[in-house]
């Protein structure tokens, strides 16, 4: 396998990544192209599919062109992708179009649009829960579906003869790779979307007609590790093998190197991801999702996960709200020089809260404002924010699973910041162990299409690959650590109750 290379795609929120990875799973190169989000009004957050469609094209050409200046070989295509994000187009030739002729925009994950949606289908949330282990809310892919037939009725017509495709975001760029060859998602990404049977593997007729979701809309659903079909976009890359696609979140999972039940995961990023792997499919767990963590031929591995929708977009926020031209490395340096928050807190639910309250009708919240409190004050409250969500989700894990999780394996961009990990640590009162790599997400999509292509036999082999991580030990007393929490859940219940009294208050 000398000079045989797997172009991993990473195709995030912010940017768009790709990855060489060769047979002993190192990143060999890294190209990036950052992306725009759109906000049209208030709790709208869309992106452009083309945009997206464009980055890949341009990240890949760059890796193709090292590849070749390298005199190695492509043999493999993974694709790894935000998660619930929900494009819309036309299929290949309908109308005159031409592959991936989009629909408007992709409507994000962050996007907050499809609340009406959930409130005319509240009723049912427990039976959606049953049956897809997602609590209802705007979050999910179906949701925002509904909604675009919602705004344009004529479209469900389009979609039930099937010249119209759903998707998230993996399915809109294996459609384009392809040239409208191949119309596919995997079991991760499926299981996102709140359509998808957790005991069957497969779209679930009660829930399409919930949703008002027509089957000939939707991609076939595929093993996240297995053949999706061969690139023709690129011709450089033409008949390559699509070999895995994976969300980011479970990617990352993967990425870690450790499979045996009980290993939990946070991934740092916009949002925040915690995922832990389970032995089986758990009956229930209300506070969190029930998931597919990753699948493959011989079957899916199942896991919880706890999302948070503003953790490093709350550093990001509180760089704007003080202008500063780059809002994240800004405020992020700021909230370095102090050297806690001094009582100060930020409850970062500015499109509402996620694990383990599941609260989208909630709203931002500082508290505990004192004279003395200054701008690097605020800064540092949203670095604990990330923390503070982070230990309540974990929290809800151990009490779902019945067991105590010793270590928390993290990655992402904000993992850089040893603050937010020291902190991490201090707050859980375990063992922190960030990951030495980066981008675990594409090296986790990479490990999977490399299980497809026969690199690797078993997960056994995929854990004896080289990994290393940095432990962070929690220095505080148990006493401190309980005082933090305990503030903490107080402010939590101060913004869900002021949102009650402003619910309460409306004629």
């Amino acid at each position: 396998m000398a000079g045989e290379w797997i172009l991993a795609i990473d195709q995030g929120t912010t940017n768009t990544k790709a990855l060489l990875v060769d047979c002993e799973g190192r990143t060999v190169y890294r190209a990036s192209e950052p992306l725009e989000i759109q906000q049209p009004q208030p709790g709208f957050v869309e992106q452009d599919p083309l945009a997206l469609w464009q980055s890949v094209v341009q990240v890949v050409s760059a890796g193709v062109r090292h590849a070749q200046s390298e005199r190695a070989s492509i043999v493999g295509i993974a694709i790894t992708n935000q998660r619930e994000t929900a494009v819309t187009w036309r299929r290949s030739g309908a109308g005159g179009s031409v592959a991936g002729e989009a629909v408007g925009n992709a409507i994000t994950w962050q996007c907050r649009r499809s609340e009406p949606v959930c409130d005319r289908l509240r009723t049912h949330a427990a039976r959606i829960q049953s049956i897809t282990g997602l609590p209802l809310d705007p979050l999910l892919s179906a949701t925002k579906w509904a909604w675009v037939f919602d705004q344009q009725p004529a479209l469900r017509a389009q979609a039930e003869r099937g010249d119209v495709h759903l998707g998230t975001v993996d399915a809109w760029l294996l459609y384009n790779l392809t040239a409208g060859q191949a119309y596919a998602t995997d079991h991760t990404n499926a299981s996102r979307t709140a359509l998808l049977s957790l005991e069957t593997l497969e779209w679930d007729p009660a829930l399409l007609d919930l949703f008002g979701i027509p089957r000939a809309a939707l991609p076939a659903v595929l093993p996240s590790s297995g053949y999706f079909g061969a690139c023709e976009a690129i011709p450089e890359l033409a008949g390559v093998p699509i070999v895995a696609m994976i969300g980011d979140s479970h990617a990352a999972l993967v990425g870690h190197g450790r499979y045996e039940p009980g290993t939990v995961k946070a991934t740092y990023g916009t949002g925040s991801s915690l995922m832990m792997i389970t032995p089986g499919l758990v009956s229930q767990a209300k506070q969190l999702a029930r998931t597919v963590a990753w699948s493959t031929a011989e079957g899916a591995h199942f896991g919880l996960e706890g999302n948070i929708a503003m953790s490093g977009a709350a550093v990001q926020w509180v760089g704007e709200f003080l202008g500063f031209a780059h809002p994240i490395e800004d405020a992020a340096a700021l909230a370095a020089t102090a050297p806690d928050s001094a009582g100060l807190i930020l409850v970062p639910a500015m499109v509402g809260l996620g694990a383990p309250y599941w609260d989208s009708a909630v709203r931002g919240l500082v508290t505990n404002i004192e004279r003395t409190h200054t701008a690097a004050h605020l800064a540092r409250a949203a670095v604990e924010a990330i923390a503070f969500q982070v230990a309540d989700v974990l929290e809800a894990m151990e009490d779902a699973a019945h067991v105590k999780l010793p270590v928390l394996l993290a990655d992402g961009g904000a993992t850089r910041n040893d603050a937010l990990m020291q902190m991490q640590a201090d707050v859980l009162g375990r063992s922190v162990h960030r990951s030495g790599q980066e981008d675990l997400s594409a090296r986790g999509a990479a490990l999977l299409g490399g299980l497809a292509l026969d690199w690797w036999r078993a997960l056994d082999a995929l854990a004896a690959l080289p990994k290393t991580v940095q432990p962070f030990e929690p220095h505080k007393s148990q006493a401190d650590r309980e005082g933090l929490r305990g503030a903490w859940r107080v402010a939590v219940e101060r913004a869900r109750l002021r949102n009650e009294v402003k619910e309460g208050s409306k004629p």
